[in-house]
Order: structure tokens, then sequence, then C-alpha cells
């Protein structure tokens, strides 16, 4: 007669669900406090003197020498070694990181010929494409109430970024300037950011690339790209004449350092989350940056910011309690 093994003990779905759901929340949490705080503390901790390129790369180091400490204290840095291949990481990695270095540019070009009302009100349509390539590649459906939330985020976005003034005036008073270097480059940049951002979240739930991994991948490309475009870039010549720590303090390193720790956490949101979760976190971000910078400078919340706040309570809430279903077929 043949002895049947004891079953080992069964997973439960409703306990590993509540789980996941507390720690998403828990990340977001975390970042939207470090989105929050980080123009605050990098306006106080970094002096005028540092070279850009510099503090960058810094903060790339560190969130590598971070990631890989995560993985091995995981135990699965020797497994993940053992099995990384340059294809794999490339097909994962190199992609998004390669079109977030475009975007970026992208951006740059966009903010020299745009005023910062028009920029910032365009640049919220990445919310908009980050949804739109989530369903295109990874095919997750929004049910109405989500896309009805999505639009409500973008417009307290837009007036977030209403709140912020427009004090600079665009550069350039030609039309055609400011169509084909401003508002062009921008969309564009927002269709790369969504589709970077999908591409992300099908590499690590579909491919299972491990979050810290992705991590030092796009860190380390991303370098790769910052080092090639500083070889004639008036921070690579700052960085030649000064050195690389031109301008530094012991202090300089805690915005770097939690601008790293906010790198892994937008990869663990992306994982656990998805990129439309993570456009809420930084929108919501904006909130704790106005609420910080009245406790800690006097300036109070515009009008603009404090309409945005139920809108982004009220769109946050719909997202989170009316997620789409599958219709079940009756019989």
């Amino acid at each position: 007669m043949a002895v049947t093994k004891p079953e080992g003990p069964k997973r439960d779905p409703i306990n590993s669900n509540r789980n996941t759901s507390t720690k998403v929340w828990l990340l977001s949490l975390l970042l939207t406090l470090q989105y929050g705080a980080q123009p605050l503390i990098s306006k106080r901790f970094t002096s005028r003197e540092v070279i850009v390129t510099s503090s960058v790369l810094a903060c790339e180091v560190v969130k590598v020498v971070c990631a890989l400490v995560l993985l091995a204290k995981e135990g699965t840095l020797k497994k993940l070694f053992k099995n990384w291949t340059l294809v794999g990481s490339l097909t994962a990695s190199g992609l998004p990181a390669a079109i977030y270095a475009l975007q970026n540019s992208l951006l740059q070009i966009s903010y020299k010929n745009l005023d910062s009302l028009t920029f910032s009100m365009l640049n919220q349509t990445k919310l908009f494409f980050t949804a739109l390539f989530t369903y295109i590649i990874l095919r997750q459906k929004q049910s109405i109430q989500q896309i009805g939330a999505l639009f409500l985020l973008i417009i307290a976005a837009s007036l977030l970024s209403i709140g912020e003034g427009s004090s600079k005036a665009s550069a350039s008073h030609n039309p055609d300037e400011i169509l084909f270097y401003g508002i062009i480059p921008v969309l564009v940049a927002s269709v790369l950011s969504g589709l970077a951002s999908a591409l992300c979240q099908w590499a690590s739930q579909v491919k299972k690339h491990a979050s810290y991994l992705m991590t030092v991948e796009m860190s380390i490309i991303g370098s790769l790209c910052l080092l090639a475009s500083a070889s004639k870039s008036p921070d690579g010549l700052a960085i030649r004449k000064h050195g690389f720590f031109y301008g530094w303090t012991p202090l300089t390193w805690i915005p770097v350092i939690l601008n790293a720790v906010g790198g892994i956490l937008v990869g663990l949101v992306t994982t656990y989350a998805g990129g439309v979760r993570k456009g809420f976190v930084i929108v919501s971000a904006l909130l704790v940056t106005a609420l910080l910078q009245y406790i800690f400078d006097g300036k109070a919340p515009s009008p603009y910011c404090l309409v945005a706040l139920p809108l982004v309570v009220t769109s946050t809430s719909i997202y989170q309690k009316y997620p789409y279903r599958i219709k079940k077929k009756e019989s």
C-alpha cells in the first residue's frame, strides 16, 4: 500500500494578500515622505558650488552599494550573480535606463523653452501614458472608476503645479520654437516615462527580475550614460578643473543617501504595486513638500494646494477601492 506524504502547511491566500497590501502601503508611505522631504533637505545641505553631475554619480554609487548589501542580506546575491547574463540584463534594465536618460535630456530641452507652469502641467500627462503602456504591455486593465481617479489625479497635479507659480518666463517668444523645442519634447518625455515605467513593471512582475538587481543594473547603465555625456558638458569641465567633490561637506552626503534610498523604494513600489501607483505617490509627495515648507520655512500652502489636497485623497481612495474585476460569464 502506498504511503501518502503528509501535506505541508498551506499558505493562506487571504493573509498573503493582506501582508502584500500592508507592504505596498508601507513602501508607498516611505516613498511619499522621501519624495516630499528631498527638495528641502537638498536645499539645506547642498551648497550651490556642488557640481550636479558629481552628486548624481555619488547617488548612483550609494544606490548600488545599498542594493548589493540588501541582496547579500537576503542571501540571493550569489544565486543572482551565478544566473546573471548580459542579454538578460540589457533586456530587463538596459532599455528602461536608456529611455530614462533620453527622457531627462528632453525634459532639460523643454524646460529651457517653456514657462514653468506650462512645463509642469504637460509633464503630468506621464500619469496617463503610464496607465496606457501598462495596459498595452501587461494587459493590466483599469476600471471606469480608476480611469476617473487618474483624471482627478492629473487635475490635482496640475493645480499643484499652478501653485508653484509661473515665475520663469519662456526663454523664447517664437511659436515654432516653443512648439518644437518646448511642447513636443515634454510630451515625448511623458510618453517615454510611461513606457519605461511599464517596462520596469514588466521586468519585475513578468520576467521576475529582482528589484534590487534592477536597481544595480539601471544605476550602472545610467552612470555610464552620464559619464559619456559629461565628457563635453560644463559639469565635466568643472570636475576636471576643480575636482569631483568640489563644494562638498560631510552634510552633502545626507541628501545623496536619502535620494539613493528613494531610488530603491521606487523599484520596490513598481515591483509590488506598479507604475500607476508610483504616480499617485509622486503627486502625494507634492503635498508633503508643501506641508514641510510651511512647517520649516513658514511658507503657507497656496489655495491651489488646498484644493488639490481633497482631490489627491479622493482619487487615491477611489483607485484603491474599485480595482478592475473580470466579469464572470453567466452559465
